[in-house]
């Protein structure tokens, strides 16, 4: 297994028909949540805030296709009953059903569609690598690639899987993601792991700039494994969402490169995350990074406009591809040498290392270039 059927009490299946997919993940446990901070927040979002607060799960349905979002009140009772056909074709309480949706915003859930795949999914539940390939791809809308994680200790694991490509800005959690472990947690104690990984990986992720009305990430501790280190446990949980994490900065729309920007030496970690995020959001450095243009100057500008105090004639820079770095700027000084830069970029992965020398903060960001094809594939997303 890859991702949350190697993790003891989980078993999933999916289906995907055309746009269409619904995944069904089973596990009973203590369960934690966090979600978009959009004013715009889809009624499966409202549900779930809610329902998270009993602190406790026994299954996720999950839909693509449609968003659900901007639907109003009857998006509001469409997703309470998407939760019930769950909760009935399970046998399992309505009020410990999750649910998620991702899609075209403004349209209504087909709820007959619905209920025929949860009642042709949940009979085939297993764990196994068949099953969560299955649950992946049923929620995957523009992704291309399925995105899983698995981190094992020596007496737990966390397993997640996540869908995410475009509209990729998250101040929460990312898109949907769903993480399953079979420590023993409370409540708290998952509550606030999952807070922690959130803030340092997927809340470090810009593909677009733009949030979603429909982020959840929640997790799952089906306790099977017994008690653990709650420090180690939140390690392994980062682990987990960061292994997430580049997986949808890797697979943003129309994406050619992965973009990882690692601040240094920052005022503080927030600081450092702030400064990171921004250079990743900049529409300048991405173009730069798609045209394998190694252009110091669009990121120092970023860095700049952060709103984090630094000396601009301090700072040092350094562009590789995650195996070999070239210095850029050195103490405010432009020192690049650039044919080994260009050349430096012409992969897959480009990354940049700006030590700001104004403190002992450091974090890292993830996106990607931009390109024509995101152009292509959001200028028709509806049609």
């Amino acid at each position: 297994m890859k991702s949350i059927c190697g993790v003891e009490g989980v078993t999933a299946w999916g289906i995907k028909e055309g746009k269409f997919g619904l995944a069904v993940i089973r596990a009973e446990g203590v369960a934690a949540g966090v979600f978009t901070t959009n004013l715009m927040k889809a009624p499966p979002v409202k549900v779930m805030e809610e329902r998270i607060r009993r602190g406790t799960l026994s299954a996720i349905l999950a839909n693509s296709g449609c968003a659900n979002a901007y639907t109003g009140a009857r998006g509001y009772r469409d997703a309470v009953e998407m939760a019930s056909i769950g909760a009935e074709t399970l046998g399992v309480s309505e009020d410990d059903v999750g649910v998620a949706s991702t899609g075209v915003i403004g349209r209504y859930l087909d709820l007959p569609l619905i209920r025929d795949q949860c009642q042709r999914v949940v009979p085939n539940l297993a764990r196994t690598e068949e099953a969560e390939v299955l649950a992946e791809r049923a929620i995957m809308t523009t992704d291309i690639t399925e995105k899983h994680a698995l981190v094992k200790r020596e007496t737990f694991s966390v397993g997640g899987i996540t869908k995410g490509s475009g509209m990729i800005a998250p101040n929460m959690g990312t898109m949907l993601a769903f993480m399953y472990t079979d420590a023993d947690m409370t409540a708290p104690a998952l509550r606030e792991a999952l807070r922690t990984a959130t803030r340092r990986t997927f809340n470090r992720v810009v593909v677009d700039g733009d949030m979603s009305t429909n982020d959840i990430a929640l997790c799952t501790a089906t306790g099977k494994a017994g008690k653990v280190d709650p420090r180690e446990f939140s390690s392994a949980l980062e682990e987990c969402c960061r292994t997430l994490a580049i997986k949808i900065a890797e697979d943003g729309e129309g994406a050619s490169k992965l973009l990882e920007v690692t601040v240094e030496r920052a005022p503080g970690e927030e600081e450092a995350a702030t400064v990171a995020r921004t250079v990743i959001a900049s529409p300048l450095v991405k173009t730069a990074v798609y045209g394998a243009d190694p252009n110091w100057g669009r990121v120092i500008a970023a860095a700049g406009r952060a709103g984090v105090d630094f000396d601009p004639d301090r700072v040092n820079l350094w562009m590789g591809n995650g195996t070999d770095s070239v210095p850029l700027v050195t103490r405010g000084e432009i020192v690049v040498d650039l044919v080994r830069a260009k050349a430096l970029m012409q992969g897959r992965k480009v990354t940049f290392t700006l030590d700001l020398d104004a403190g002992s903060g450091r974090a890292t960001a993830w996106g990607c270039d931009l390109t024509e094809r995101y152009v292509e594939i959001n200028g028709k997303y509806t049609t």
